[in-house]
């Protein structure tokens, strides 16, 4: 019974989101792979996958096509991968906004892959190779998303693999998108490019769309992450920031005017942190600086010679210092105390409280 039980205990401890997504994409996979055997290998399938030349036919591909992996090896590296990371992403954001980036990275990383290869027929007017003969599937968009996530929220967490290789979490998406690069050049277009959409795709959401509903600074809901952490050029060597820099800044500035991108309310000093709990941070920081900044005036007026000014009626005086008796001051005569308190009368101290009276 134990045995049984476990199972059904692990199933009920994944998210929602985590969990039905995992096992659409079992279930689509094996139905794929299952018509593959009963058909031609070469047929693409283009109501389960995205064909450039039969997707407007098919829309529901633009969302779907991510649950098809097309080999078994494909598939057990997005089960090893995928469903853990979105685990962690779904407590973190909740359900909601968890589907949100899933349908936005892989949806809109279809569209401009669709885009992209209408453009290279129409430059080429070779529509078997680049309308009929590519299709994109799987979720290696959605690996670079959620690699982008995990930069944002964890840059500096190192990971290692094969039990020497350590590296950054941050280091990450560009090692994939580097090889996603590679292979798109050697020709392997179909599905690698994909990953350089969902790179750029995922960024721009986190950056300016995904809604932070764990925090609200100033009083407003705050989107996105515009922290310089998390900017564009972030992601390149410092000797391109100087051509980056400011084609970010243009694109960014007409987005705005034409209300592309949302308004990202509150406090521009909060710096638009994902992380939960970051405006209750933010507060708790200023209000730290202002103490501090409170303490070190009354020091510095203290010490200043308008400091020996009678102080005012509404300032509340320290309690005098009152040191304990020592046993063997104690034991000492009187005489001992007399002698003292007319040295000090002598040398005219006579702003300093006297401890020993």
């Amino acid at each position: 019974m134990a045995v049984l039980q476990s199972p059904i205990t692990f199933l009920a401890s994944i998210p929602t989101v985590t969990r039905y997504f995992t096992l659409a994409t079992v279930i689509v996979s094996l139905v794929h792979a299952w018509l593959q055997w009963n058909s031609d290998r070469t047929k693409l399938f283009p109501y389960l996958v995205l064909v450039p030349g039969s997707s407007l036919f098919y829309p529901w591909t633009f969302v779907t096509s991510a649950l098809v992996e097309e080999t078994i090896w494909e598939l057990v590296i997005t089960i090893i991968t995928i469903p853990p990371t979105l685990r962690y992403l779904e407590r973190l954001w909740g359900s909601l906004e968890t589907f949100k980036f899933i349908v936005a990275t892989v949806c809109v990383s279809n569209i401009i892959a669709f885009g992209f290869n209408w453009i290279e027929f129409v430059a080429t007017s070779n529509a078997d190779l680049f309308l009929y003969g590519m299709n994109y599937h799987g979720q290696m968009s959605l690996q670079i998303g959620v690699l982008v996530a995990f930069t944002q929220l964890i840059p500096e967490h190192q990971v290692q693999f094969l039990g020497f290789l350590k590296m950054r979490v941050k280091s990450l998406p560009m090692i994939y998108l580097t090889l996603s690069t590679v292979m798109t050049i050697l020709g392997f277009q179909s599905p690698w490019i994909i990953i350089q959409f969902g790179w750029f795709v995922s960024w721009i959401y986190l950056r300016f769309y995904k809604k932070n509903s764990n925090d609200t600074v100033g009083g407003g809901q705050t989107y996105g992450d515009r922290s310089e952490t998390f900017s564009l050029v972030s992601w390149f060597p410092p000797f391109t920031h100087v051509v980056l820099g400011p084609g970010g800044n243009f694109v960014y500035k007409w987005a705005s005017k034409f209300h592309l991108i949302p308004s990202h309310g509150g406090d521009v000093e909060s710096g638009f942190n994902t992380t939960p709990g970051s405006a209750r941070a933010e507060a708790e920081r200023r209000r730290a600086m202002a103490l501090q900044a409170l303490d070190q005036r009354l020091a510095h007026t203290n010490s200043s010679p308008q400091s020996a000014a009678p102080v005012s009626a509404h300032t509340p005086r320290p309690p005098p210092a009152v040191a304990s008796p020592r046993p063997e001051k104690a034991a000492a005569t009187n005489e001992d105390h007399l002698s003292k308190a007319s040295a000090d009368s002598v040398d005219g101290d006579s702003g300093r409280p006297d401890v020993d009276r």
